[in-house]
């Protein structure tokens, strides 16, 4: 049976108002033969059969917890821990959609503000908003904030070379109708400090990320004081892997004006590509300028702790043209869960985890390095990726991992696909989820591989 909302007397009021006599003359503009066709459909089935239906085609498709990955670029399989599902699957938070009655939403608007306390912890700022969709709309907002800041006066963009390409892509599609010149992303092989040349009194930003793209860990301490001895005013923007920052020196305290990155690594798991979170933080001089919301403690009228939403520079709530930004929705439920994440792990437990990351990146790497055929780039230190150079196209050795015996392996990213010559190139990502037996697989699969490739030529 299938629900109709609408009654008799509904229909024949809006057909009446549009002036139609029945539903029929609304497809009159359909070739009749076209207009109602008989559909060739199967005979019904129980919701046993369908649910049955549905595991058999869901078993065809390889997904990451069911083979060794060492897929990233930008999503990675990280451990989840079960009581961050458990939160989100609360009615009060998975049904809830953003608070527009802050006096009635306390238990969300508390959860916001504690993933913005995380956040700042986390990078070293002052203020962190909630929230962006992702990774690559964060860096975007980034060269928003920068371009607001200055009133739109300062025009130009530096992006480093290093930076993930679809973050890159992502920019310039946001700008595109905006008077900004997107520069410094000519060249893989730019080191960030090179930009610095560049800067000058038009410059509105400097975007790097650390670790980048590449899984390298820049050099970036005095970057900000020499990109601030070219033009004291230019930003310095400073994408994140967040499970590093359990090691590596958090970008607020190098200088960052603004920090922000992708937080599916913090509890969100890999759900086939979504819904992710972009986190985002800045200095409390730069407030003004923060798109999305920003929610503070308060005192109530009876002296009782209470949470209010004290920005929201959002066009929902303002004029449009007085906005900072057209993001109508904070990523409310996973913010929630990168909060539960945090708050299990605890700083102990981050590191815990960035170390493991870090071991085990560097255990594969000489363990591949080692192999005929196979050469790693990375000669700076990495975190948990590298680059591979392999004795054939990617796509092939990936094609050969998938038939591994006894179990596929789903290889690394194809640099291929996004820089020209790099077909013989891999991306190989390790987390803490890939155990030691999983990396002697990968790495004797790879050699395999080598054998076969010199065998053939």
């Amino acid at each position: 049976m299938v629900y109709t909302p609408h009654t008799d007397d509904d229909r024949r009021v809006m057909l009446e108002a549009i002036g139609v006599g029945s539903l029929a003359e609304l497809f009159t503009s359909v070739p009749e033969q076209h207009r109602f066709p008989k559909l060739d459909l199967p005979e019904a089935l129980s919701e046993m059969d369908v649910l049955r239906e549905l595991q058999t085609l869901s078993d065809l498709n390889l997904n990451a917890n069911s083979v060794p990955t060492f897929l990233g670029a930008g999503a990675y399989r990280h451990w989840v821990p079960s009581v961050v599902d458990y939160v989100i699957g609360r009615g009060e938070f998975a049904t809830a959609y953003t608070p527009y009655q802050a006096e009635v939403s306390q238990g969300t608007l508390q959860a916001i503000f504690e993933y913005q306390s995380l956040v700042c912890d986390l990078t070293g700022m002052d203020v962190a908003n909630a929230s962006h969709y992702d990774g690559a709309t964060a860096t975007a907002e980034a060269v928003i904030q920068a371009y607001n800041t200055f009133r739109k006066k300062r025009r130009k963009v530096l992006i480093s070379p290093a930076v993930n390409p679809h973050y890159r892509a992502v920019v310039r599609t946001y700008t595109q109708g905006m008077d900004v010149q997107i520069a410094g992303d000519e060249s893989i092989d730019t080191p960030p400090a090179d930009l610095i040349d560049r800067v000058d009194s038009d410059t509105a930003c400097v975007i790097v990320q650390n670790p980048n793209f590449l899984g390298q860990i820049e050099p970036l301490m005095g970057l900000a004081d020499r990109i601030h001895a070219r033009d004291p005013q230019t930003l310095l923007a400073v994408i994140t892997n967040p499970i590093s920052l359990g090691l590596l020196e958090p970008p607020g305290s190098f200088g960052a004006d603004i920090v922000l990155g992708e937080g599916q690594p913090l509890g969100l798991g890999l759900n086939f590509g979504g819904p992710y979170l972009g986190f985002y933080a800045t200095r409390e001089a730069y407030v003004r300028q923060l798109a999305g919301r920003l929610v503070g403690q308060t005192i109530d009228a009876e002296g009782k702790p209470g949470y209010v939403m004290t920005l929201t520079t959002r066009e929902q709530h303002i004029r449009r043209d007085k906005a900072t930004s057209n993001i109508c929705s904070n990523q409310g439920l996973m913010a929630l869960a990168a909060t539960v994440y945090l708050s299990v792990l605890g700083k102990h437990g981050l590191r815990q985890i960035a170390e493991l990351n870090y071991h085990k990146a560097h255990y594969a790497a000489t363990a591949i390095d080692a192999l005929p055929g196979y050469s790693v780039l990375n000669r700076s230190p990495f975190f948990n990726e590298f680059v591979v150079l392999c004795p054939s196209p990617v796509a092939r050795i990936n094609a050969a991992l998938l038939d591994s015996k006894p179990t596929p392996i789903l290889g690394g990213y194809d640099l291929g696909h996004d820089f020209e010559g790099w077909e013989d190139r891999m991306l190989v990502a390790v987390t803490e989820m890939n155990s030691r037996a999983e990396i002697d697989a990968f790495v004797a699969a790879l050699a395999a591989i080598s054998v076969q490739e010199r065998g053939e030529q």
